[in-house]
């Protein structure tokens, strides 16, 4: 029974151990995926990473935007040519494992295009939802 024990200790050790590597993983394939997506000029699937809900939010230089849908509905506004959005490079500053639900991202980012470069920082708050990372909210300047 003693072995049985120790086992099972062991095996939830290393499962609770190598967690946050394997998140911190998914996030980072996350947003190279976004990356990815938006040097394709798919505004559609750079936006497959953040929360599918009224309740995601995203602050910009122009206020407070709610919502999936109107924050995707901002970016193609903004962003409605390839000339507009450029190519995009992000370089992740800072990555904190805030609980085993969330984690905070600090990061940069860079588009060089033809209607001039331009860059800022982000932060973006992650939810593991189900057992999927995503963003619910972003603040991007």
């Amino acid at each position: 029974m003693k072995i049985i024990l120790a086992g099972l200790f062991i095996f939830i050790s290393c499962q609770l151990s190598s967690q946050p590597g394997r998140d911190e993983k998914q996030i980072r394939d996350l947003l190279r995926r976004q990356t990815e997506a938006w040097n394709r000029g798919n505004l559609d699937d750079f936006m497959e990473g953040y929360w599918h809900s009224d309740s995601l939010l995203f602050i910009g230089k122009n206020g407070v935007i709610n919502g999936f849908q109107p924050t995707l509905d901002r970016y193609k506004k903004a962003y409605g040519n390839h000339d507009e959005m450029g190519t995009l490079v992000f370089d992740i500053v800072r990555l904190k494992r805030l609980s085993p639900e969330y984690y905070w991202v600090l990061g940069k980012w860079f588009l060089k295009r033809n209607a001039g470069n331009i860059s800022g920082y982000y932060t973006l708050l992650f939810r593991k939802i189900g057992r999927k990372w995503q963003i619910i909210s972003d603040h991007s300047s």
